[in-house]
C-alpha cells in the first residue's frame, strides 16, 4: 500500500500551482511581516505578543508553516535576549522601520524560491549629543515556499544570503575563506619606491604563511604576541593580541595629525559606499567564497591616504587594490591584519571601546584563531562608544555595543590606524 501525504487525504490534488502577481505580492507582504517582527523584537518596550502579531496574522493561500512559526517564535525569543544584553551595555532602540523588496521568484513544481532585499533602520533611544540618531543595514534573504495539495503556499524556510552579520540576524554568520585574488605580475603602479614584480617573479616560498585558515590560534590564557614580536623576515605573520570588550576602559586618545592620514575622508568614503558599492572596485559580496568586508575597509583606508605597496598578490607584506587586481592583504581578513601590523600602519588597542574614527575592528566568530570579519569606525560618541560601518551585511553606524550584544563570545581585535 502506497503512503500519501496527509494533506492529500480526502481531497483532490491540484496541478502544480502557478504564482501570479497577487501571490508574489503576498509573498512580499509575509516576508515584510516576518522581518519586521524580528526587528521589532529589538525595540525597547515591545512585548512578546506585539512581536508576533504580524506574521501570525497570515492565513489562507499564503502563510507560515507550523514548523517555521515555531522557528520564528524561537528567533524572537533570542532577539529579545539580545535586546536585554544590549540594554545592559547602555543602548536601546526607540523605534524601527523595515521594508522588503522582492527581487526574483523561481517556481519549480510545488516549491517557490523568493529572493528579497531587506532595508532596516533603527532609531537610537536617548541621543545625548551629536551621535548618530539611527543605524541601518541592507540584507538579502532567500525564502522557500512550498505548496500543499490545494495549492496553498506555506513559508518553510528563510536563509540569509549575505556573507556577514545583521543586527536582527539569528543564525551564526558563515565562517568561510576570504575571496581569492587572481595572481598577476602587473601590480598597480604606486608612488612607493618599492619595485613592481618582474615578469619572472618567483613563486611564493613553500615556507611562506598559508592563507587565512591557517592563522595561528590565540592563547586562551594570555594575549597573542604583539606586532613587534614578529617581522616579515621571520617567515611568520605577526599575531594580533585580542582586545577586551568591557566598557569604560582607560583612555587611549587618538592623535589625528600624527600619521598624515585623513580619517574624516575614510569615514566619508564608508558613509558614501556602505550600501552604494564603488564600481571602481570588484565586489565580493555574496560570491560564495567570502564577503566584501575587508575589501570595503581597504578602500576606505585608501581614500584616507593609505598608499599601495606593489608586489606579488600572495605576499602579505604587499597591499594594493583596484578594478583589475587586489592583493590578498587588500581583501582577506587575516592577510590584512598581517600586512597592517608588519608594515607598522596599525598598532593594537587593548579594548574595543578605545577605537576612534578610521580605526579597524576585526572579529573571530568561532574563536578558531582565524579572523572572519573586518569593520571600520565611522563615528565615536562623546560618551566613548565607537560606531562601525561594514559590508556583508551592508551596515552603517552600528555601535560596538550592539555588535558585542549579538556576539558576546567572539574574539575581537582592535587596530589603531
Amino acid at each position: 500500500m502506497a503512503l500519501v501525504p496527509s494533506w492529500s487525504a480526502g481531497a483532490a490534488i491540484t496541478d502544480d500551482p502557478t504564482v501570479d502577481a497577487a501571490t508574489r505580492a503576498t509573498f512580499q507582504k509575509l516576508a515584510t511581516a516576518v522581518l519586521t517582527d524580528r526587528t521589532q523584537a529589538l525595540v525597547d518596550g515591545k512585548s512578546g505578543s506585539e512581536d508576533r502579531r504580524r506574521a501570525s496574522g497570515f492565513s489562507g493561500k499564503v502563510r507560515l508553516s507550523g514548523a517555521q512559526s515555531r522557528e520564528e517564535s524561537s528567533a524572537l525569543s533570542e532577539l529579545r535576549g539580545r535586546k536585554a544584553r544590549l540594554a545592559k551595555l547602555g543602548e536601546k532602540y526607540s523605534s524601527a522601520k523595515t521594508s522588503v523588496k522582492l527581487n526574483a521568484t523561481q517556481v519549480k513544481g510545488r516549491t517557490a524560491k523568493v529572493s528579497v532585499t531587506e532595508t532596516t533602520t533603527l532609531t537610537y533611544r536617548k541621543v545625548r549629543g551629536n551621535e548618530p540618531k539611527t543605524t541601518g543595514f541592507q540584507a538579502h534573504h532567500e525564502l522557500t515556499f512550498k505548496a500543499d495539495g490545494k495549492g496553498r503556499w506555506q513559508l518553510t524556510d528563510i536563509r540569509n544570503t549575505d556573507d556577514g552579520v545583521a543586527v536582527n540576524q539569528i543564525e551564526p554568520p558563515p565562517v568561510v575563506p576570504e575571496p581569492t585574488a587572481v595572481p598577476s605580475t602587473s601590480a598597480p603602479a604606486s608612488s612607493s619606491s618599492a619595485p613592481a614584480p618582474s615578469a619572472t617573479a618567483p613563486a611564493p616560498s613553500t615556507s611562506a604563511p598559508a592563507p587565512s585558515t591557517s592563522a595561528p590560534a590565540p592563547s586562551t590564557s594570555a594575549p597573542a604576541p604583539s606586532a613587534t614580536t614578529a617581522t616579515p623576515k621571520s617567515g611568520n605573520p605577526p599575531a594580533a593580541p585580542r582586545a577586551a570588550i568591557t566598557p569604560n576602559p582607560p583612555a587611549a586618545p587618538k592623535n589625528f595629525s600624527a600619521s598624515g592620514y585623513d580619517y574624516k575622508a575614510m569615514a566619508d568614503y564608508a558613509a558614501k559606499h556602505w550600501n552604494n558599492y564603488n564600481p571602481e572596485y570588484p565586489s565580493f559580496d555574496g560570491a560564495g567564497a567570502g564577503g566584501d568586508c575587508t575589501n570595503f575597509v581597504s578602500q576606505s583606508l585608501k581614500a584616507g591616504g593609505w598608499k599601495h605597496v606593489p608586489g606579488y598578490v600572495y605576499d602579505y607584506t604587499k597591499w594594493f587594490g583596484n578594478s583589475e587586481i587586489q592583493s590578498h592583504s587588500f581583501i582577506g581578513v587575516n592577510e590584512f591584519s598581517w600586512f597592517a601590523l608588519s608594515s607598522g600602519r596599525v598598532t593594537s588597542l587593548a579594548n574595543v571601546y578605545q577605537l576612534d574614527v578610521g580605526d579597524v575592528l576585526q572579529m573571530d566568530f568561532n574563536r578558531d584563531g582565524s579572523k572572519d570579519h573586518t569593520m571600520i569606525v565611522t563615528y565615536r560618541s562623546p560618551q566613548g562608544v565607537p560606531y562601525l560601518s561594514y559590508h556583508s551585511t551592508d551596515t552603517y553606524n552600528r555601535s560596538v555595543a550592539s555588535i558585542i550584544a549579538s556576539y558576546p563570545n567572539a574574539y575581537y581585535y582592535a587596530y589603531r590606524t
